[in-house]
């Protein structure tokens, strides 16, 4: 799996959370500094794809491309930094995604044969902030170039296979009242 590389997507406004997502807490750590233990977890190159450098953060910062398009941005300077290191693959991640679990990557591998993309399904969603994506710089510049800025549609060009997954582990952070239903999650005891 040394050919995947990992990107945290870490930008965006947060409007809803009232800005700086990445450097919330969550059970007394970052929600990027959870991002990055799972990603370096998984080997191979890991950047975060944010807008602005976040302190303390000490891998590649990719800045957004085309700004204000959304994670599609994300995803395109992910292929490049994918392409740069000699991977063909990337995972992309939301930082937002504290749930991620541990066999994501390689049932995603698994699924990707013949596939241009292998995103997780669980509750009838799919899940492209979790995502698989074969490198393909120059068919990702084309979909942009041509006013694409839906991860899902990009995915469905690419020819998308879903996994199935139960629900939960994709529940992501985008408001307070999320963060706090998360905070209860790492604090309810176990059953």
């Amino acid at each position: 799996m040394d050919t995947t590389a990992i990107v945290i997507a870490g930008g965006g406004e947060a409007r809803r959370m009232g800005g700086g997502k990445p450097l919330r807490y969550l059970a007394g750590m970052r929600l990027i500094d959870r991002a990055l233990t799972f990603a370096q977890r998984q080997g191979g190159a890991v950047a975060v794809a944010a807008n602005a450098s976040l302190p303390g953060v000490d891998v590649a910062h990719l800045p957004d491309q085309t700004p204000g398009i959304g994670p599609i941005s994300a995803l395109a300077s992910g292929m490049d930094f994918a392409a740069a290191q000699g991977c063909d693959t990337l995972l992309l991640i939301g930082c937002d995604m504290p749930f991620l679990p541990d066999d994501l990557l390689p049932r995603l591998v698994a699924a990707l044969p013949g596939h241009g993309a292998a995103l997780p399904e669980s509750g009838g969603r799919l899940h492209p902030m979790a995502g698989l994506w074969r490198v393909a710089v120059p068919a990702l510049v084309d979909y942009i170039g041509g006013g694409g800025q839906s991860l899902w549609g990009f995915a469905e060009r690419q020819v998308l296979v879903r996994v199935a997954w139960p629900d939960g582990p994709f529940a992501n952070i985008n408001s307070p009242a999320d963060l706090a239903a998360a905070e209860a999650r790492f604090t309810a005891p176990a059953r």
